[in-house]
């Protein structure tokens, strides 16, 4: 289907800016798609494909110090939040020069350097978790937000209630952000909750809130900044619901057989990627020799990537005991 030229609103750097991070995460998660099925990454994977916008516009609107905490669709964040490729797939392959050493797998990135707070298996465990950072940060006095993803799915659990019950009583700053992909884990909103527009959820607890289109980087861009900035200026939290698409199943064993060809197809032709390629391209920002020249580096970082992680050493079993916190004085404990 031909695309209409779109003028652009944004400066040639920022479009690059955001081609390149969601063409290598796109490209990045196709070769763990390939790996996995090569029994290189084991146990639970879960791909962000079509989802990248979110995290490139989460980039572009926060501040270093904001805080993002997320569920187990992570690489695509992890990325964004400046995790290298190297460490990423490092990680996912159980190696020690991983992003938390080769412990913690797809699902519980963690980089506190960056302010970013992970990857959580738990579903809905984080958006309790990211009231609590933002509470910290108000406690401190400082202006920073903290950005708490969860997935449509886990909408339903109860500790997003006492979330958003919390996060307004004490206007804490936290934007909830809902990354509506249809389907949770393999059925859709329809079928498993009454209010399907979920941003309405807020509306119980008098939250601000919002539906916007997580397919166009720009859109986000300008919807993230001012939520971002509503909550720095001292309002309280807000939820925004990102109606995305996951171009893959729930996790690399589900065939994803509960949705129609036509409606994935209906999805891709508003793929986020193409969006900014068609921009830069129509408009002269960039020739179609450059771009190629851009898509062959990030090809190229991904493959080095996964060299990076092959090449890797595996945790040694002492380092089982290491980068764990006690308190010695813990009076609980009973021999």
């Amino acid at each position: 289907m031909a695309k209409r030229k779109k003028k652009p609103a944004f400066s040639k750097e920022q479009y690059l800016s955001w081609y390149e991070l969601m063409y290598l995460t796109r490209k990045f998660e196709e070769q763990c798609n390939i790996v996995y099925y090569q029994k290189k990454i084991r146990g639970f994977l879960h791909l962000c494909i079509g989802q990248e916008a979110i995290y490139a516009a989460m980039q572009s609107a926060c501040r270093k110090e904001d805080s993002w905490i997320t569920a187990y669709r992570v690489h695509g964040m992890a990325l964004a939040a400046g995790i290298s490729a190297n460490e990423t797939m490092a990680e996912l392959y159980g190696k020690a020069t991983g992003n938390v050493k080769g412990k913690g797998g797809s699902m519980h990135f963690f980089n506190a350097e960056r302010n970013f707070y992970g990857g959580h298996g738990i579903v809905g465990g984080q958006i309790g978790l990211g009231a609590g950072i933002a509470f910290a940060d108000k406690y401190k006095g400082n202006d920073n937000v903290t950005l708490a993803l969860f997935g449509d799915g886990a909408s339903r659990q109860g500790i997003l209630h006492e979330s958003f019950n919390m996060a307004m009583t004490w206007k804490l700053p936290v934007l909830f952000i809902c990354e509506n992909n249809k389907y949770a884990m393999g059925t859709s909103v329809e079928r498993t909750s009454n209010v399907t527009n979920l941003h309405l959820l807020g509306e119980s607890y008098k939250m601000p809130n919002k539906a916007i289109n997580g397919m166009d980087v720009e859109v986000l861009h300008n919807e993230l900044s001012e939520a971002i900035d509503y909550i720095r200026q001292g309002n309280g939290p807000m939820l925004l619901e990102i109606e995305t698409y996951r171009y893959k199943g729930h996790s690399m064993s589900d065939p994803a057989k509960y949705r129609t060809k036509d409606e994935e197809k209906e999805y891709k032709e508003k793929d986020p990627i193409g969006r900014v390629e068609h921009i830069l391209l129509e408009n002269n920002m960039i020739t179609e020799e450059e771009l190629k020249e851009i898509q062959n580096r990030l090809k190229e970082e991904v493959k080095a990537a996964v060299d990076f992680a092959e090449n890797s050493p595996l945790p040694q079993p002492e380092q089982l005991y290491e980068d764990m916190y006690v308190q010695e004085d813990y009076p609980f404990i009973k021999d």
